[in-house]
């Protein structure tokens, strides 16, 4: 089930490591020591790199090396961060130290649209389809997903399973739509978009010559409570059949 291997490095911004390390009175527990942490390691990681590349290098570091990846592009961090703060100190990073990043939940980035868009990076929103249990949740909502569409900004949608079920993918695209996302986009959020974030958009994520034969057949809109599922299609087999 694997389509990509490495696919990206996970960071995390905001409440998260603030109360994971604060809770046990380890660091960082602060938003500002999140960010120097990460400032830090990536520093080490530049200096290893060019050493390496040198031939400087007197042993492999371990806590180091996965880092590689991420200097030369090959794969993105994954930028847990919802308030517009943490958002913007996770594209400051990135710029600084020139690597990709997806934004993952971007919960406050209606507010700062704009300066995504110039960010270039891309938006993996939600989840919206859950209580606001934290303070940075607040702004949750589920036209979210439109202000960025407007603005430029190629998103996605996540349920961020379990936090959401993933069975509601598509619930939580409808309610996209219902908030204003164009029809059309609403299920590229959930197909083409996500398959591009993702760096697999040439073999999944549209029907298409050459992509896997993967196809989902419904009775109507799969965006829509009702809508069943006819066929499932794997590899051009069916494996489901309603």
């Amino acid at each position: 089930m694997i389509v990509k291997y490495p696919a990206a490095m996970k960071v995390a911004f905001g409440e998260n490591p603030k109360t994971t390390y604060g809770d046990k009175d380890q660091y960082p527990s602060t938003r500002m020591a999140a960010a120097a942490l990460l400032r830090k390691i990536l520093f080490q990681a530049v200096q290893y790199k060019k050493d390496k590349e040198n031939g400087k290098l007197e042993k492999e570091e371990f806590e180091i090396e996965p880092w590689i990846p991420v200097l030369n592009k090959e794969i993105p961090l994954k930028a847990h961060a919802h308030r517009a703060d943490d958002i913007l100190t996770a594209i400051r990073i990135a710029k600084e130290f020139d690597v990709d990043i997806t934004i993952d939940h971007g919960t406050e980035g209606h507010l700062i649209a704009d300066e995504i868009k110039a960010s270039g990076f891309p938006v993996i929103v939600g989840t919206d389809l859950t209580s606001r249990s934290k303070l940075e949740v607040q702004n949750m909502n589920f036209k979210t997903n439109k202000i960025l569409h407007e603005a430029g900004v190629l998103i996605a949608i996540t349920t961020d399973h379990p936090v959401a079920l993933i069975q509601y993918l598509p619930l939580c695209a409808g309610l996209a739509v219902k908030s204003g996302l164009p029809l059309e986009e609403g299920l590229k959020a959930i197909t083409i978009n996500a398959a591009k974030i993702c760096g697999v958009d040439k073999q999944v994520g549209s029907l298409k010559t050459g992509k896997d034969a993967d196809i989902a057949i419904f009775t109507g809109n799969p965006m829509e409570v009702f809508t069943k599922t006819l066929y499932t299609i794997i590899n051009g087999e069916i494996v489901y059949k309603n």
